[in-house]
């Protein structure tokens, strides 16, 4: 964690980086400190989306890296927003986060749809190698205080 007392709020960027289970249950831990992160600042980013999009990049790297080692959340809070990366053992590039899509999904199947509204809700996302597989990211702008709601 950043050790900031909880009622202190970061004067620049501030990070967290937490390692999560290679499970479902890393899903709802995912989401929790995205949103502590990001009430914890002065002009934060949406944090409804910001919830949304982490669990879809935790519920991929769950279900679609081999193995079970640990994926790690990493939340970087900015001045001009958040970045969220997923850190999974899996060096392979992640379906179509960046390259075109060629077909719609199946509206009737489960899956399908996680990587299209990260790139249709997120200011720019994408991928890139670790030493230990890749990191998977998405950016959101911060709210300007006239807009965030009450």
């Amino acid at each position: 964690m950043n050790g900031l007392a909880l009622h202190e709020r970061p004067a620049g960027p501030a990070s967290w980086r937490i390692a999560l289970p290679h499970t479902a249950a890393a899903v709802p831990v995912a989401r929790a400190l995205v949103r502590t992160a990001i009430a914890g600042v002065e002009h934060p980013a949406d944090c409804d989306t910001a919830e949304l999009l982490t669990a879809e990049l935790v519920a991929n790297a769950v279900e679609h890296t081999a193995g079970r080692g640990p994926i790690e959340l990493v939340v970087e809070l900015l001045p001009t927003g958040c970045q969220v990366e997923v850190h999974d053992p899996d060096p392979a590039p992640p379906g179509h986060l960046t390259r075109p899509v060629i077909e719609e999904p199946d509206p009737w199947q489960e899956g399908g749809r996680g990587l299209l509204l990260i790139r249709a809700l997120s200011q720019s996302c994408g991928h890139r190698p670790t030493p230990s597989g890749k990191a998977v990211w998405f950016r959101l702008p911060a709210i300007p205080a006239q807009r965030r709601p009450a």
